[in-house]
């Protein structure tokens, strides 16, 4: 049967693909990419980095990642229907390119299990009953980690939730609950909405990479630094992946 295996390859420092990855990455015979467009040549270059150190014989297959309606205002089911879309480029690469004694990989950045479509459009590959194959998940360090240790902090207080969202979701208002917000996927800087919290900052962008920046500070005093900081990048590369905690400064055990 044939073998899908979904390999966390961490936030963007070859040196971050653990043991089990190179493992895995020595098995396989196919890797999939999906070709996002918008993609910069710096991550392509970094995924072929990591591959020419630690994968064997293998070939490199890409597919067109299919455009998603960013504009729709029904954001859950604009993703839906991406996801459907993705899974048939998906299963159509898995039909033609792979064999039935064969192994297959997608190469996730940070985490499979951390905002990435991956397993689910696996899961809906397998639910049409068309594909037969095996799955298999290596987990990666995320930019939530690499985040932590760049900052020499902890994710979480003593006796204290720490809640993961987005920028979309925090822009709508501070969790419930939580102290400790970890925000990924925030393209409008969703922090300058809650400058009026007693609050910390520990930020982060292109972590794991040569031109990682970091930034930490009460938010108040640093929020400009970060903004002006984030939209020379975004000037300079054309592209920005950031990732941030908040710390309420009023946190109980």
């Amino acid at each position: 049967m044939r073998e899908i295996i979904v390999i966390g390859i961490g936030a963007g420092d070859p040196e971050q693909v653990t043991m089990q990855a190179v493992s895995a990455l020595r098995r396989v015979d196919v890797f999939f990419v999906l070709d996002k467009g918008e993609v910069k040549q710096e991550l392509v270059d970094l995924r072929s980095e990591i591959l020419r150190r630690y994968a064997k014989d293998h070939r490199v297959v890409v597919g067109k990642d299919p455009e998603r309606d960013r504009g729709t205002p029904a954001y859950v089911e604009a993703v839906d229907d991406w996801r459907r879309r993705r899974a048939d480029v998906c299963a159509d690469l898995i039909a033609t390119e792979l064999g039935t004694d064969q192994v297959g990989a997608f190469l996730v950045w940070g985490d499979p299990s951390l905002y990435d479509s991956t397993l689910a459009i696996l899961d809906d590959i397998q639910a049409r009953g068309e594909l037969s194959f095996e799955v298999e998940v290596i987990p990666g360090i995320s930019s939530v980690s690499t985040l932590a240790a760049r900052h020499r902090v902890g994710l979480n207080q003593v006796g204290r939730p720490i809640h993961i969202t987005t920028g979309r979701r925090l822009a709508a208002g501070w969790p419930t609950d939580a102290d400790d917000v970890v925000v990924m996927l925030d393209a409008q800087t969703a922090f300058t909405e809650h400058l009026d919290q007693d609050a910390t900052i520990y930020w982060g962008a292109y972590l794991g990479t040569a031109d990682e920046l970091l930034v930490s500070g009460p938010l108040r005093e640093v929020a400009p630094e970060i903004e002006k900081l984030r939209a020379e990048a975004r000037e300079r590369k054309g592209w920005i992946m950031d990732t941030y905690l908040l710390r309420r400064s009023e946190a109980k055990a």
